[in-house]
């Protein structure tokens, strides 16, 4: 019998097309568009107050305006709660093609009277966020980092959901690097977000978590290391 010698397919490059629902991200048989419409149920008062992030972002003794750099940015939905509580959030995102995405949502948010107020608040950065904070110019009160993060792999919800997002940011091959940054900035806290059961980033014990069932925020107070 004769065999057949098939070459293996490259996967085909990422593209973007703007549609009328918005810039979307096409590799691998796969979709991504950024939408922070879906974060409207969760912007009602009592329930933005029970934010796991929101709780953790607190800082005692420290009322409004605060301001807040979302390190890692991705879609934008963290940085969105922060604003939506009332924080000025800088978002930080170094891929172009997600920087895109969140640009393209942004866009849309400002024009949306129910997320207006909040999407008002966030100014992206496109670029990486070591270079942002270095050269900040002023001290944020609050550095958030949600870096991607291998063992994430493993949860179902991400597969469905997120692949294409992991696809493209790589997990953070420089956490101490990452981390140093923030530290640098002289901000209050350190919010990172981790899988509850994940190590610490870097290896660095925060000052204290505050947990959920699937995620852990670590708080980072520099005035305790």
């Amino acid at each position: 019998m004769k065999e057949v010698m098939r070459m293996k397919e490259e996967p085909a490059a990422p593209f973007l097309r703007q549609e009328k629902e918005g810039l979307t991200l096409y590799a691998n048989g796969m979709s991504l568009r950024g939408d922070l419409t879906r974060m409207k149920p969760r912007l009602k008062a009592a329930r933005l107050r029970s934010e796991l992030l929101i709780k953790a972002a607190r800082i005692k003794n420290k009322e409004g305006p605060l301001t807040a750099v979302d390190a890692t940015a991705g879609l934008g939905e963290d940085a969105f709660l922060l604003a939506a509580a009332g924080w000025q959030v800088y978002l930080c995102e170094k891929d172009p093609l997600i920087g895109a995405l969140l640009e393209d949502s942004l866009s849309r948010a400002v024009e949306d009277p129910e997320l207006a107020e909040a999407a008002s608040r966030m100014k992206l950065i496109l670029g990486d966020s070591r270079e942002f904070l270095a050269e900040i110019g002023f001290t944020p009160d609050l550095v958030h980092l949600d870096p991607m993060f291998p063992e994430r792999q493993k949860s179902a919800l991400v597969k469905k959901k997120l692949q294409l997002l992991q696809q493209l940011e790589k997990p953070c091959d420089d956490e101490a690097g990452l981390l140093r940054s923030a530290m640098d900035a002289k901000p209050q806290k350190i919010l990172i977000k981790r899988p509850v059961k994940g190590p610490y980033l870097a290896g660095i014990r925060p000052s204290y978590s505050i947990a959920g069932s699937v995620i852990r925020y670590d708080c980072i107070l520099l005035q305790d290391m």
